[in-house]
């Protein structure tokens, strides 16, 4: 075949079809899950019945996934699609389109429970200052992506849906937040306290967290995929259907964690500490156990 023909590809996306073409799939963001996909380095899941490469994901909003990799454009609609699309691009690690997404969300009114009462300006001023304290702030829905919040005092405030996307928190203390929805897409941060912190949807691929603290924190349904735990405090945490595809989790300690339907493929757990620990609900294709304390846990 000629090398234009054969390089359209079809795609069942959780049973819906879309056609498209390698160049598209990999061009746009070359490190996105897609482009890894479709580089000719790993074995594709071919659906034989419909002729089409198989990915196992809810297809309702793959085709914005496909007309940003294509023109680089954002769909207009609602803000509910949006975070619905949001979760869609942190999944295929879109970080263009997760960048674009943010502001557009950070423009939604707040009811009077949840709104701000500082802007991204007003703690840009704060951060004049030697040492920042925001505790007990409400700061939900308000853009902080890629601003230097190293070291600053979080704790106990309002983050719900805040977006810190590519910020450098490096021990910012973030101990009993309500941060439901909160992005920290690529965010450092290194030995961050989260301890009773509640996360529940938090986006924090990519992030480091190495060292961090999320001791006792509520963690369901977030997602760490590819995100670097190392000697990460994970202790009686709650990571109920959290994604940790491809997560670094090397000598940390999951001592009493709840991983109940849990994603761990391709997971580091080398050396980590898993005693008593059930993973019988558990993803764990692929993961890496050498030197792990799984004493008295159930697989």
């Amino acid at each position: 075949l000629p090398m234009e023909i054969s390089s359209i590809v079809r795609l069942n996306v959780g049973g819906m079809l879309f056609a498209t073409t390698i160049d598209t799939l990999t061009q746009r963001d070359t490190e996105s899950m897609l482009a890894v996909m479709f580089s000719g380095r790993h074995r594709l899941h071919m659906d034989p019945s419909m002729g089409a490469v198989f990915i196992d994901r809810d297809g309702t909003h793959f085709r914005h996934i496909l007309n940003w990799l294509r023109d680089e454009v954002v769909p207009t609609v609602e803000i509910a699609t949006y975070q619905e699309l949001l979760r869609e691009a942190e999944y295929y690690q879109l970080t263009g389109l997760i960048d674009s997404i943010a502001p557009l969300l950070c423009k939604k009114d707040e009811d009077d429970n949840t709104k701000a009462e500082m802007t991204r300006r007003d703690v840009i001023k704060c951060l004049q200052f030697a040492k920042v304290r925001l505790r007990g702030v409400n700061l939900s829905g308000q853009n902080l992506s890629k601003l230097d919040l190293s070291s600053v005092d979080l704790s106990h405030s309002c983050l719900i849906n805040t977006f810190f996307s590519r910020a450098n928190l490096k021990q910012a203390d973030f101990s009993g937040v309500e941060a439901n929805g909160a992005n920290f897409h690529s965010a450092n941060l290194y030995s961050c306290q989260f301890i009773g912190a509640v996360m529940q949807g938090a986006v924090l691929a990519g992030a480091v967290l190495q060292s961090a603290n999320l001791q006792d924190a509520c963690l369901i349904d977030s997602s760490f995929c590819n995100a670097d735990l190392r000697s990460a405090h994970l202790q009686n945490a709650n990571l109920s259907n959290a994604n940790l595809s491809e997560a670094n989790l090397e000598q940390a300690n999951l001592k009493g964690a709840k991983l109940n339907g849990a994603n761990l493929r391709g997971a580091n757990l080398q050396r980590a500490y898993l005693r008593d620990v059930d993973l019988r609900d558990t993803i764990l294709e692929g993961a890496y156990f050498n030197g792990a304390n799984l004493q008295g846990a159930s697989r």
